[in-house]
Parts: C-alpha cells; sequence; structure tokens
C-alpha cells in the first residue's frame, strides 16, 4: 500500500497466499476494514480502496463487500467520499458488472442522484460523467485481472465475506512471535490425534462396506459424474442415466449438496445442477425442499465455508423458482428459534437473493 501503483501485484501475491492459508486473507481483509473506519487523509483512504477493490478482481474479496463500501461513501456525499467512491468503481468496475449487475446498476444511479443535486464540487462532478462514459466503454482499459497476474485457478481460491457493521478484531496479538514451551510435547498429541482418527474412519468404512455397498457405489457413482463433468449440462446428461431405484431420488439431492459445501467457494455449476433436476421432475423439488429443512435444522453444526455454499445453492434454486418459496415457512424468525449460525445463514440468504433479483423485485 506504500506503492499504489504496484497495488494489483500486491493483491495477485495475496491471492496466491491465499488459496493456501486462508486465515491471511480473512486478517488482511478485517484490518483493511477497520483501516476504513479510522478517520484518514485522502491519499491513504484512497490507496486503502484501491487494495480492496484489487482484492475483489483476485476474488479474495466478495463484491457484496464492494457494494456495502460504495453505499456507505455515497451515503452522505462528500467531495472527498465521492471522488474515492469514483476510484473504488474504476478500479473493479469490470468484475462488478459481471458479478452483480443489479448493485452496479443501483450505484450509478446513485451517482446520477448526486450529478442532479448539484451539490459537489465541479471537478467531481466531471469525474462522476467520465465514470459513465468509462461504464459504456465496458471499463475498457481497467481489466479486473491482467493475465500475467492471474496466479490462482478459480477452483482454488476462498473468498472472504464480512460486514461493515460487525464487530470486528484485528487479532494485534498476532503481530507478536510468542514461542510455545512445550512445542515438541504438543505436536506428538497431534499427531496421535491424527492417527486415531485415521483409524476410526477406517473402521466406520469397513462397517459400512459391509452394511451399505449399494448405496456406497451409488454415492460414488454420483460423485464421480458430478465431479469430472466439464460443466452442469454434461453431468446433467450422465446423472440422467443412472436408475434410481424410487425413492433413491434424495441420494442425488444429498450428494449434490454434500459436494456443493466441499468446495472452497460457491460454484454456480450446482445451482444451475440442481435447478435441471428440479425443473425435470417434482420429485426432486421436493427432495431439495427437504433438503432445505434438514440443512436449516443442523445449520449450527456446519463451519463457516460450508454454510455459506449451502445458502448460496439454496438462494439460486428460490431465485430461478426452481424451488419453491414456501421453504421460507421453515424459518421462524425469533431470538428464541434462531441461533448465531442459523442468522448469519438467513443473511447469506437474502444476500444472493438481492444479488440475482434486485432489492425491489426480491421484496
Amino acid at each position: 500500500m506504500a506503492s499504489p501503483i504496484f497495488t494489483d501485484v500486491f493483491a495477485a501475491l495475496v491471492s496466491v497466499v491465499n488459496s493456501k492459508i486462508p486465515v491471511i486473507g480473512d486478517l488482511l481483509l478485517r484490518r483493511l476494514t477497520l483501516q476504513l473506519k479510522i478517520p484518514a487523509n485522502k491519499p491513504q483512504l484512497l490507496a486503502s480502496v484501491k487494495f480492496i477493490a484489487h482484492l475483489v478482481n483476485q476474488q479474495v474479496v466478495h463484491e457484496l463487500i464492494a457494494l456495502q463500501l460504495l453505499t456507505v461513501f455515497l451515503e452522505e456525499p462528500t467531495d472527498d467520499s465521492v471522488e474515492v467512491a469514483i476510484s473504488f468503481v474504476t478500479e473493479c468496475g469490470s468484475i462488478l458488472q459481471d458479478l452483480c449487475p443489479l448493485g452496479l446498476h443501483a450505484i450509478f444511479e446513485r451517482f446520477r442522484g448526486i450529478l442532479h443535486e448539484g451539490e459537489i464540487d465541479k471537478r467531481v462532478q466531471f469525474l462522476i460523467e467520465n465514470l459513465f462514459a468509462l461504464r459504456k466503454a465496458k471499463f475498457q482499459g481497467y481489466l479486473d485481472v491482467h493475465p500475467e497476474l492471474d496466479l490462482v485457478e478459480e477452483e482454488d481460491q476462498l473468498t472472504h465475506e464480512i460486514s461493515l457493521l460487525d464487530k470486528i478484531d484485528s487479532e494485534i496479538g498476532l503481530d507478536v512471535f510468542k514461542p510455545d514451551p512445550n512445542f515438541a510435547e504438543n505436536e506428538k498429541k497431534l499427531s496421535l490425534d491424527a492417527e486415531s482418527d485415521e483409524e476410526e474412519n477406517e473402521e466406520h468404512a469397513e462397517i459400512k462396506d459391509e452394511t451399505e455397498t449399494n448405496l456406497i457405489n451409488l454415492r460414488g457413482a454420483i460423485y464421480q459424474m458430478i465431479m469430472s463433468s466439464v460443466d452442469f449440462e454434461e453431468a446433467g446428461h450422465k446423472l440422467l442415466k443412472i436408475k434410481l431405484e424410487p425413492g433413491q431420488e434424495m441420494e442425488l439431492c444429498i450428494m449434490l449438496l454434500e459436494c456443493c459445501s466441499q468446495e472452497r467457494t460457491y460454484l454456480r455449476y450446482y445451482g444451475h445442477l440442481g435447478q435441471r433436476f428440479c425443473m425435470i421432475n417434482k420429485v426432486y423439488q421436493e427432495n431439495f425442499d427437504k433438503c432445505f429443512v434438514q440443512q436449516y435444522s443442523m445449520i449450527h453444526r456446519l463451519e463457516t465455508n460450508k454454510l455459506r455454499n449451502v445458502a448460496k445453492f439454496f438462494a439460486q434454486l428460490l431465485a430461478t423458482d426452481a424451488l419453491p418459496w414456501h421453504v421460507l415457512a421453515y424459518i421462524r424468525l425469533t431470538e428464541e428459534y434462531t441461533t448465531s449460525s442459523s442468522r448469519i445463514f438467513i443473511k447469506i440468504l437474502f444476500q444472493e437473493l438481492a444479488e440475482h433479483l434486485g432489492v425491489r423485485l426480491l421484496n
């Protein structure tokens, strides 16, 4: 950040580190977000938002955070806040146009309103007009990621999401190295725990092999077809060739959801595949309805990444009307009937629906 000229290079480096050690990417995002909350001069602010913009381009930071930031900058516009917002959109507008065009459209409508109000400096008004021209040219000259900096495969990247309203812990204590006095003992204990877990898993596998061989073979076949297909159409074509016994349709739904939850970041491939099966046969629609109930009832057991993927999967089915909206009746929005995990699930579900449909249509 000390050299804004090389911001995209630093973002590419963070992208590589994040793909190997995701906690570093998460910590960096939290500290950058906290930095934006501290009053700073305009050059510092421009450098910070430029870094976040390039992290959005690298898909280290979720695009919804970009929209949240822009909303904050333009809520009570000043010459400086509008100029920072313009700089931010210039850097990551190309990817926002691809990932959330409705959200970006709403931001540009806000820019248009500020322009019509005419309360900001003429120079900043001119910058807004230039931004509209850049958008019309499809952000030509501002690639989301230059080919030589595209270093991480999409499926290997983990995208982080945070709310600007949340209480954020910068974990300052991590800045100081503290040696573990019992390092050798703790390492030995960890290796023993890992070995016992492996033995336990092997025992479970043996038991299953003896009692549910056919079911395991079916799940294995479904898994291979889902994971080896180039796109959802090929996967759908292969899966439809499997001769399922009545009642086994649920296994396909469970495996599709399981594969989706295991990904580091949500892939719309799974949503398209689920949508295809719901449209083909109402049985799959009913089974995904049951899956929604099951997943929501045990959502507190899922780690954050799995929870996020599951929420986005069901949001895509709802947004395309593949899944009937009455499934939302299973959610009871009271303090007594929700947990922190279920509230995060609901938040992500509705954020995704807003992105797919736009807030007006969602309302």
